[in-house]
């Protein structure tokens, strides 16, 4: 039995012509990024200009059988067909003139969704329009964070395309694989799946006029991170990690991610999360559990901003598992850094701004 690889079904793609223009239909770039080979079972898209396109039977045909004839001929071929009209946009029309936020950790249980919530409630109260999006396929927790998790977001139709309309609240325009997976069961998705369903709520939501477009990533570096540098120009990220050494190891490799040169995504700043301990009958006292600095002293040695320092007080992990994000009461020590940290984050973004071009999507090559 074949082995079969996407290198082989290009192959034999490339020998199907499109009668409207002579190229074949991997010049013509007909060929949509949704290839999924399951043992001899391999389905795909092709993109035509229009839904009357007279010639669309005839390549479907054309192309499943260079699919068995190249390949080979016990393969069991699905071909559906999208067209141009009502494609969602290029990625480098995406979120055009948005503040793309990414919000990353080299790894779990540093705070950085708790983080990711805040500030985007907080960029909302400094009167911004913010979209949020639970880039955690697997570990989605913003539904819980925002208190909506028995919410479930409908369609809108847009321009002959169904959007799904995000789920609003404390002024955040929210959306996370959550909503629609049973929150008792893993989601147990292959790489390729997860990364779908991610360019799904992306491009194929109503997300409307935003200003600023938050990211809550999974932790460490994955396929999801490379998926979200391939469909958004990103224009900073924000290194979340707690004064712990071992958590600082590994937010140098998330810092390093983003600096690749391939990837070349500015990074906004750190965050130091957990930094001292304040018990609430002694809010002057602060006991440094995690150690001292830490984060501070990563960023002063990369060069690169400490945003804020966010004490572990116990009103944060209430506010969390209630709904209610720490930021919304301006009185207290973890919503005054968490307003202070969002005030800071704009201030990079404006100075980035200046400074630097629009960064691009990752450009992915085909083979």
């Amino acid at each position: 039995m074949t082995t079969i690889y996407p290198a082989l079904i290009h192959q034999a793609l490339s020998t199907v012509r499109y009668p409207g223009n002579g190229k074949s239909i991997m010049e013509n770039e007909m060929l949509e990024d949704d290839l999924r080979i399951d043992g001899m079972k391999v389905s795909f898209s092709l993109i035509f200009p229009k839904s009357t396109d007279p010639f669309r039977k005839s390549v479907i045909k054309a192309a499943e059988a260079a699919i068995k004839l190249y390949v080979d001929k016990d393969c069991e071929v699905t071909i559906k067909e999208k067209y141009a009209t009502n494609l969602p946009p290029e990625p480098d029309k995406l979120m055009a003139n948005v503040n793309i936020i990414a919000v990353s950790s080299g790894k779990g249980g540093v705070g950085k969704s708790t983080v990711t919530a805040n500030l985007a409630v907080g960029l909302a109260k400094l009167g911004y329009r913010v979209g949020l999006l639970d880039a955690d396929i697997f570990g989605p927790s913003m539904p819980k964070m925002f208190q909506v998790e028995d919410e479930r977001p409908y369609a809108d139709q847009v321009d002959g395309r169904d959007l799904i309309v995000p789920i609003e609240k404390y002024g955040v325009k929210l959306l996370s694989i959550g909503f629609f997976v049973n929150p008792d069961e893993a989601t147990l998705w292959r790489g390729g799946m997860a990364s779908n369903a991610l360019k799904q709520l992306i491009s194929d939501a109503k997300w409307g006029d935003l200003d600023y477009f938050i990211l809550d990533t999974p932790p460490g570096t994955s396929d999801i991170h490379l998926t979200l540098l391939q469909t958004l120009g990103i224009t900073g990220a924000v290194i979340v990690s707690t004064p712990q050494q071992v958590a600082l190891a590994d937010a140098r490799k998330g810092i390093n991610m983003y600096m690749n040169d391939k990837v070349n995504v500015p990074i906004l700043g750190l965050v130091e999360n957990m930094s001292w301990f304040t018990p609430a009958e002694h809010p002057d006292e602060k006991y440094y559990i995690f150690g001292r600095d830490g984060a501070k002293e990563l960023a002063e040695s990369l060069q690169v901003p400490l945003l804020g320092q966010i004490p572990l007080v116990q009103s944060i992990c209430e506010s969390g598992d209630n709904g209610v994000p720490a930021v919304l009461d301006p009185s207290s020590p973890a919503g005054i850094a968490y307003m202070q940290f969002a005030a800071k984050v704009v201030t990079q973004v404006d100075k980035r701004n200046v400074e630097r071009e629009a960064t691009k999507p990752v450009e992915v090559t085909k083979h």
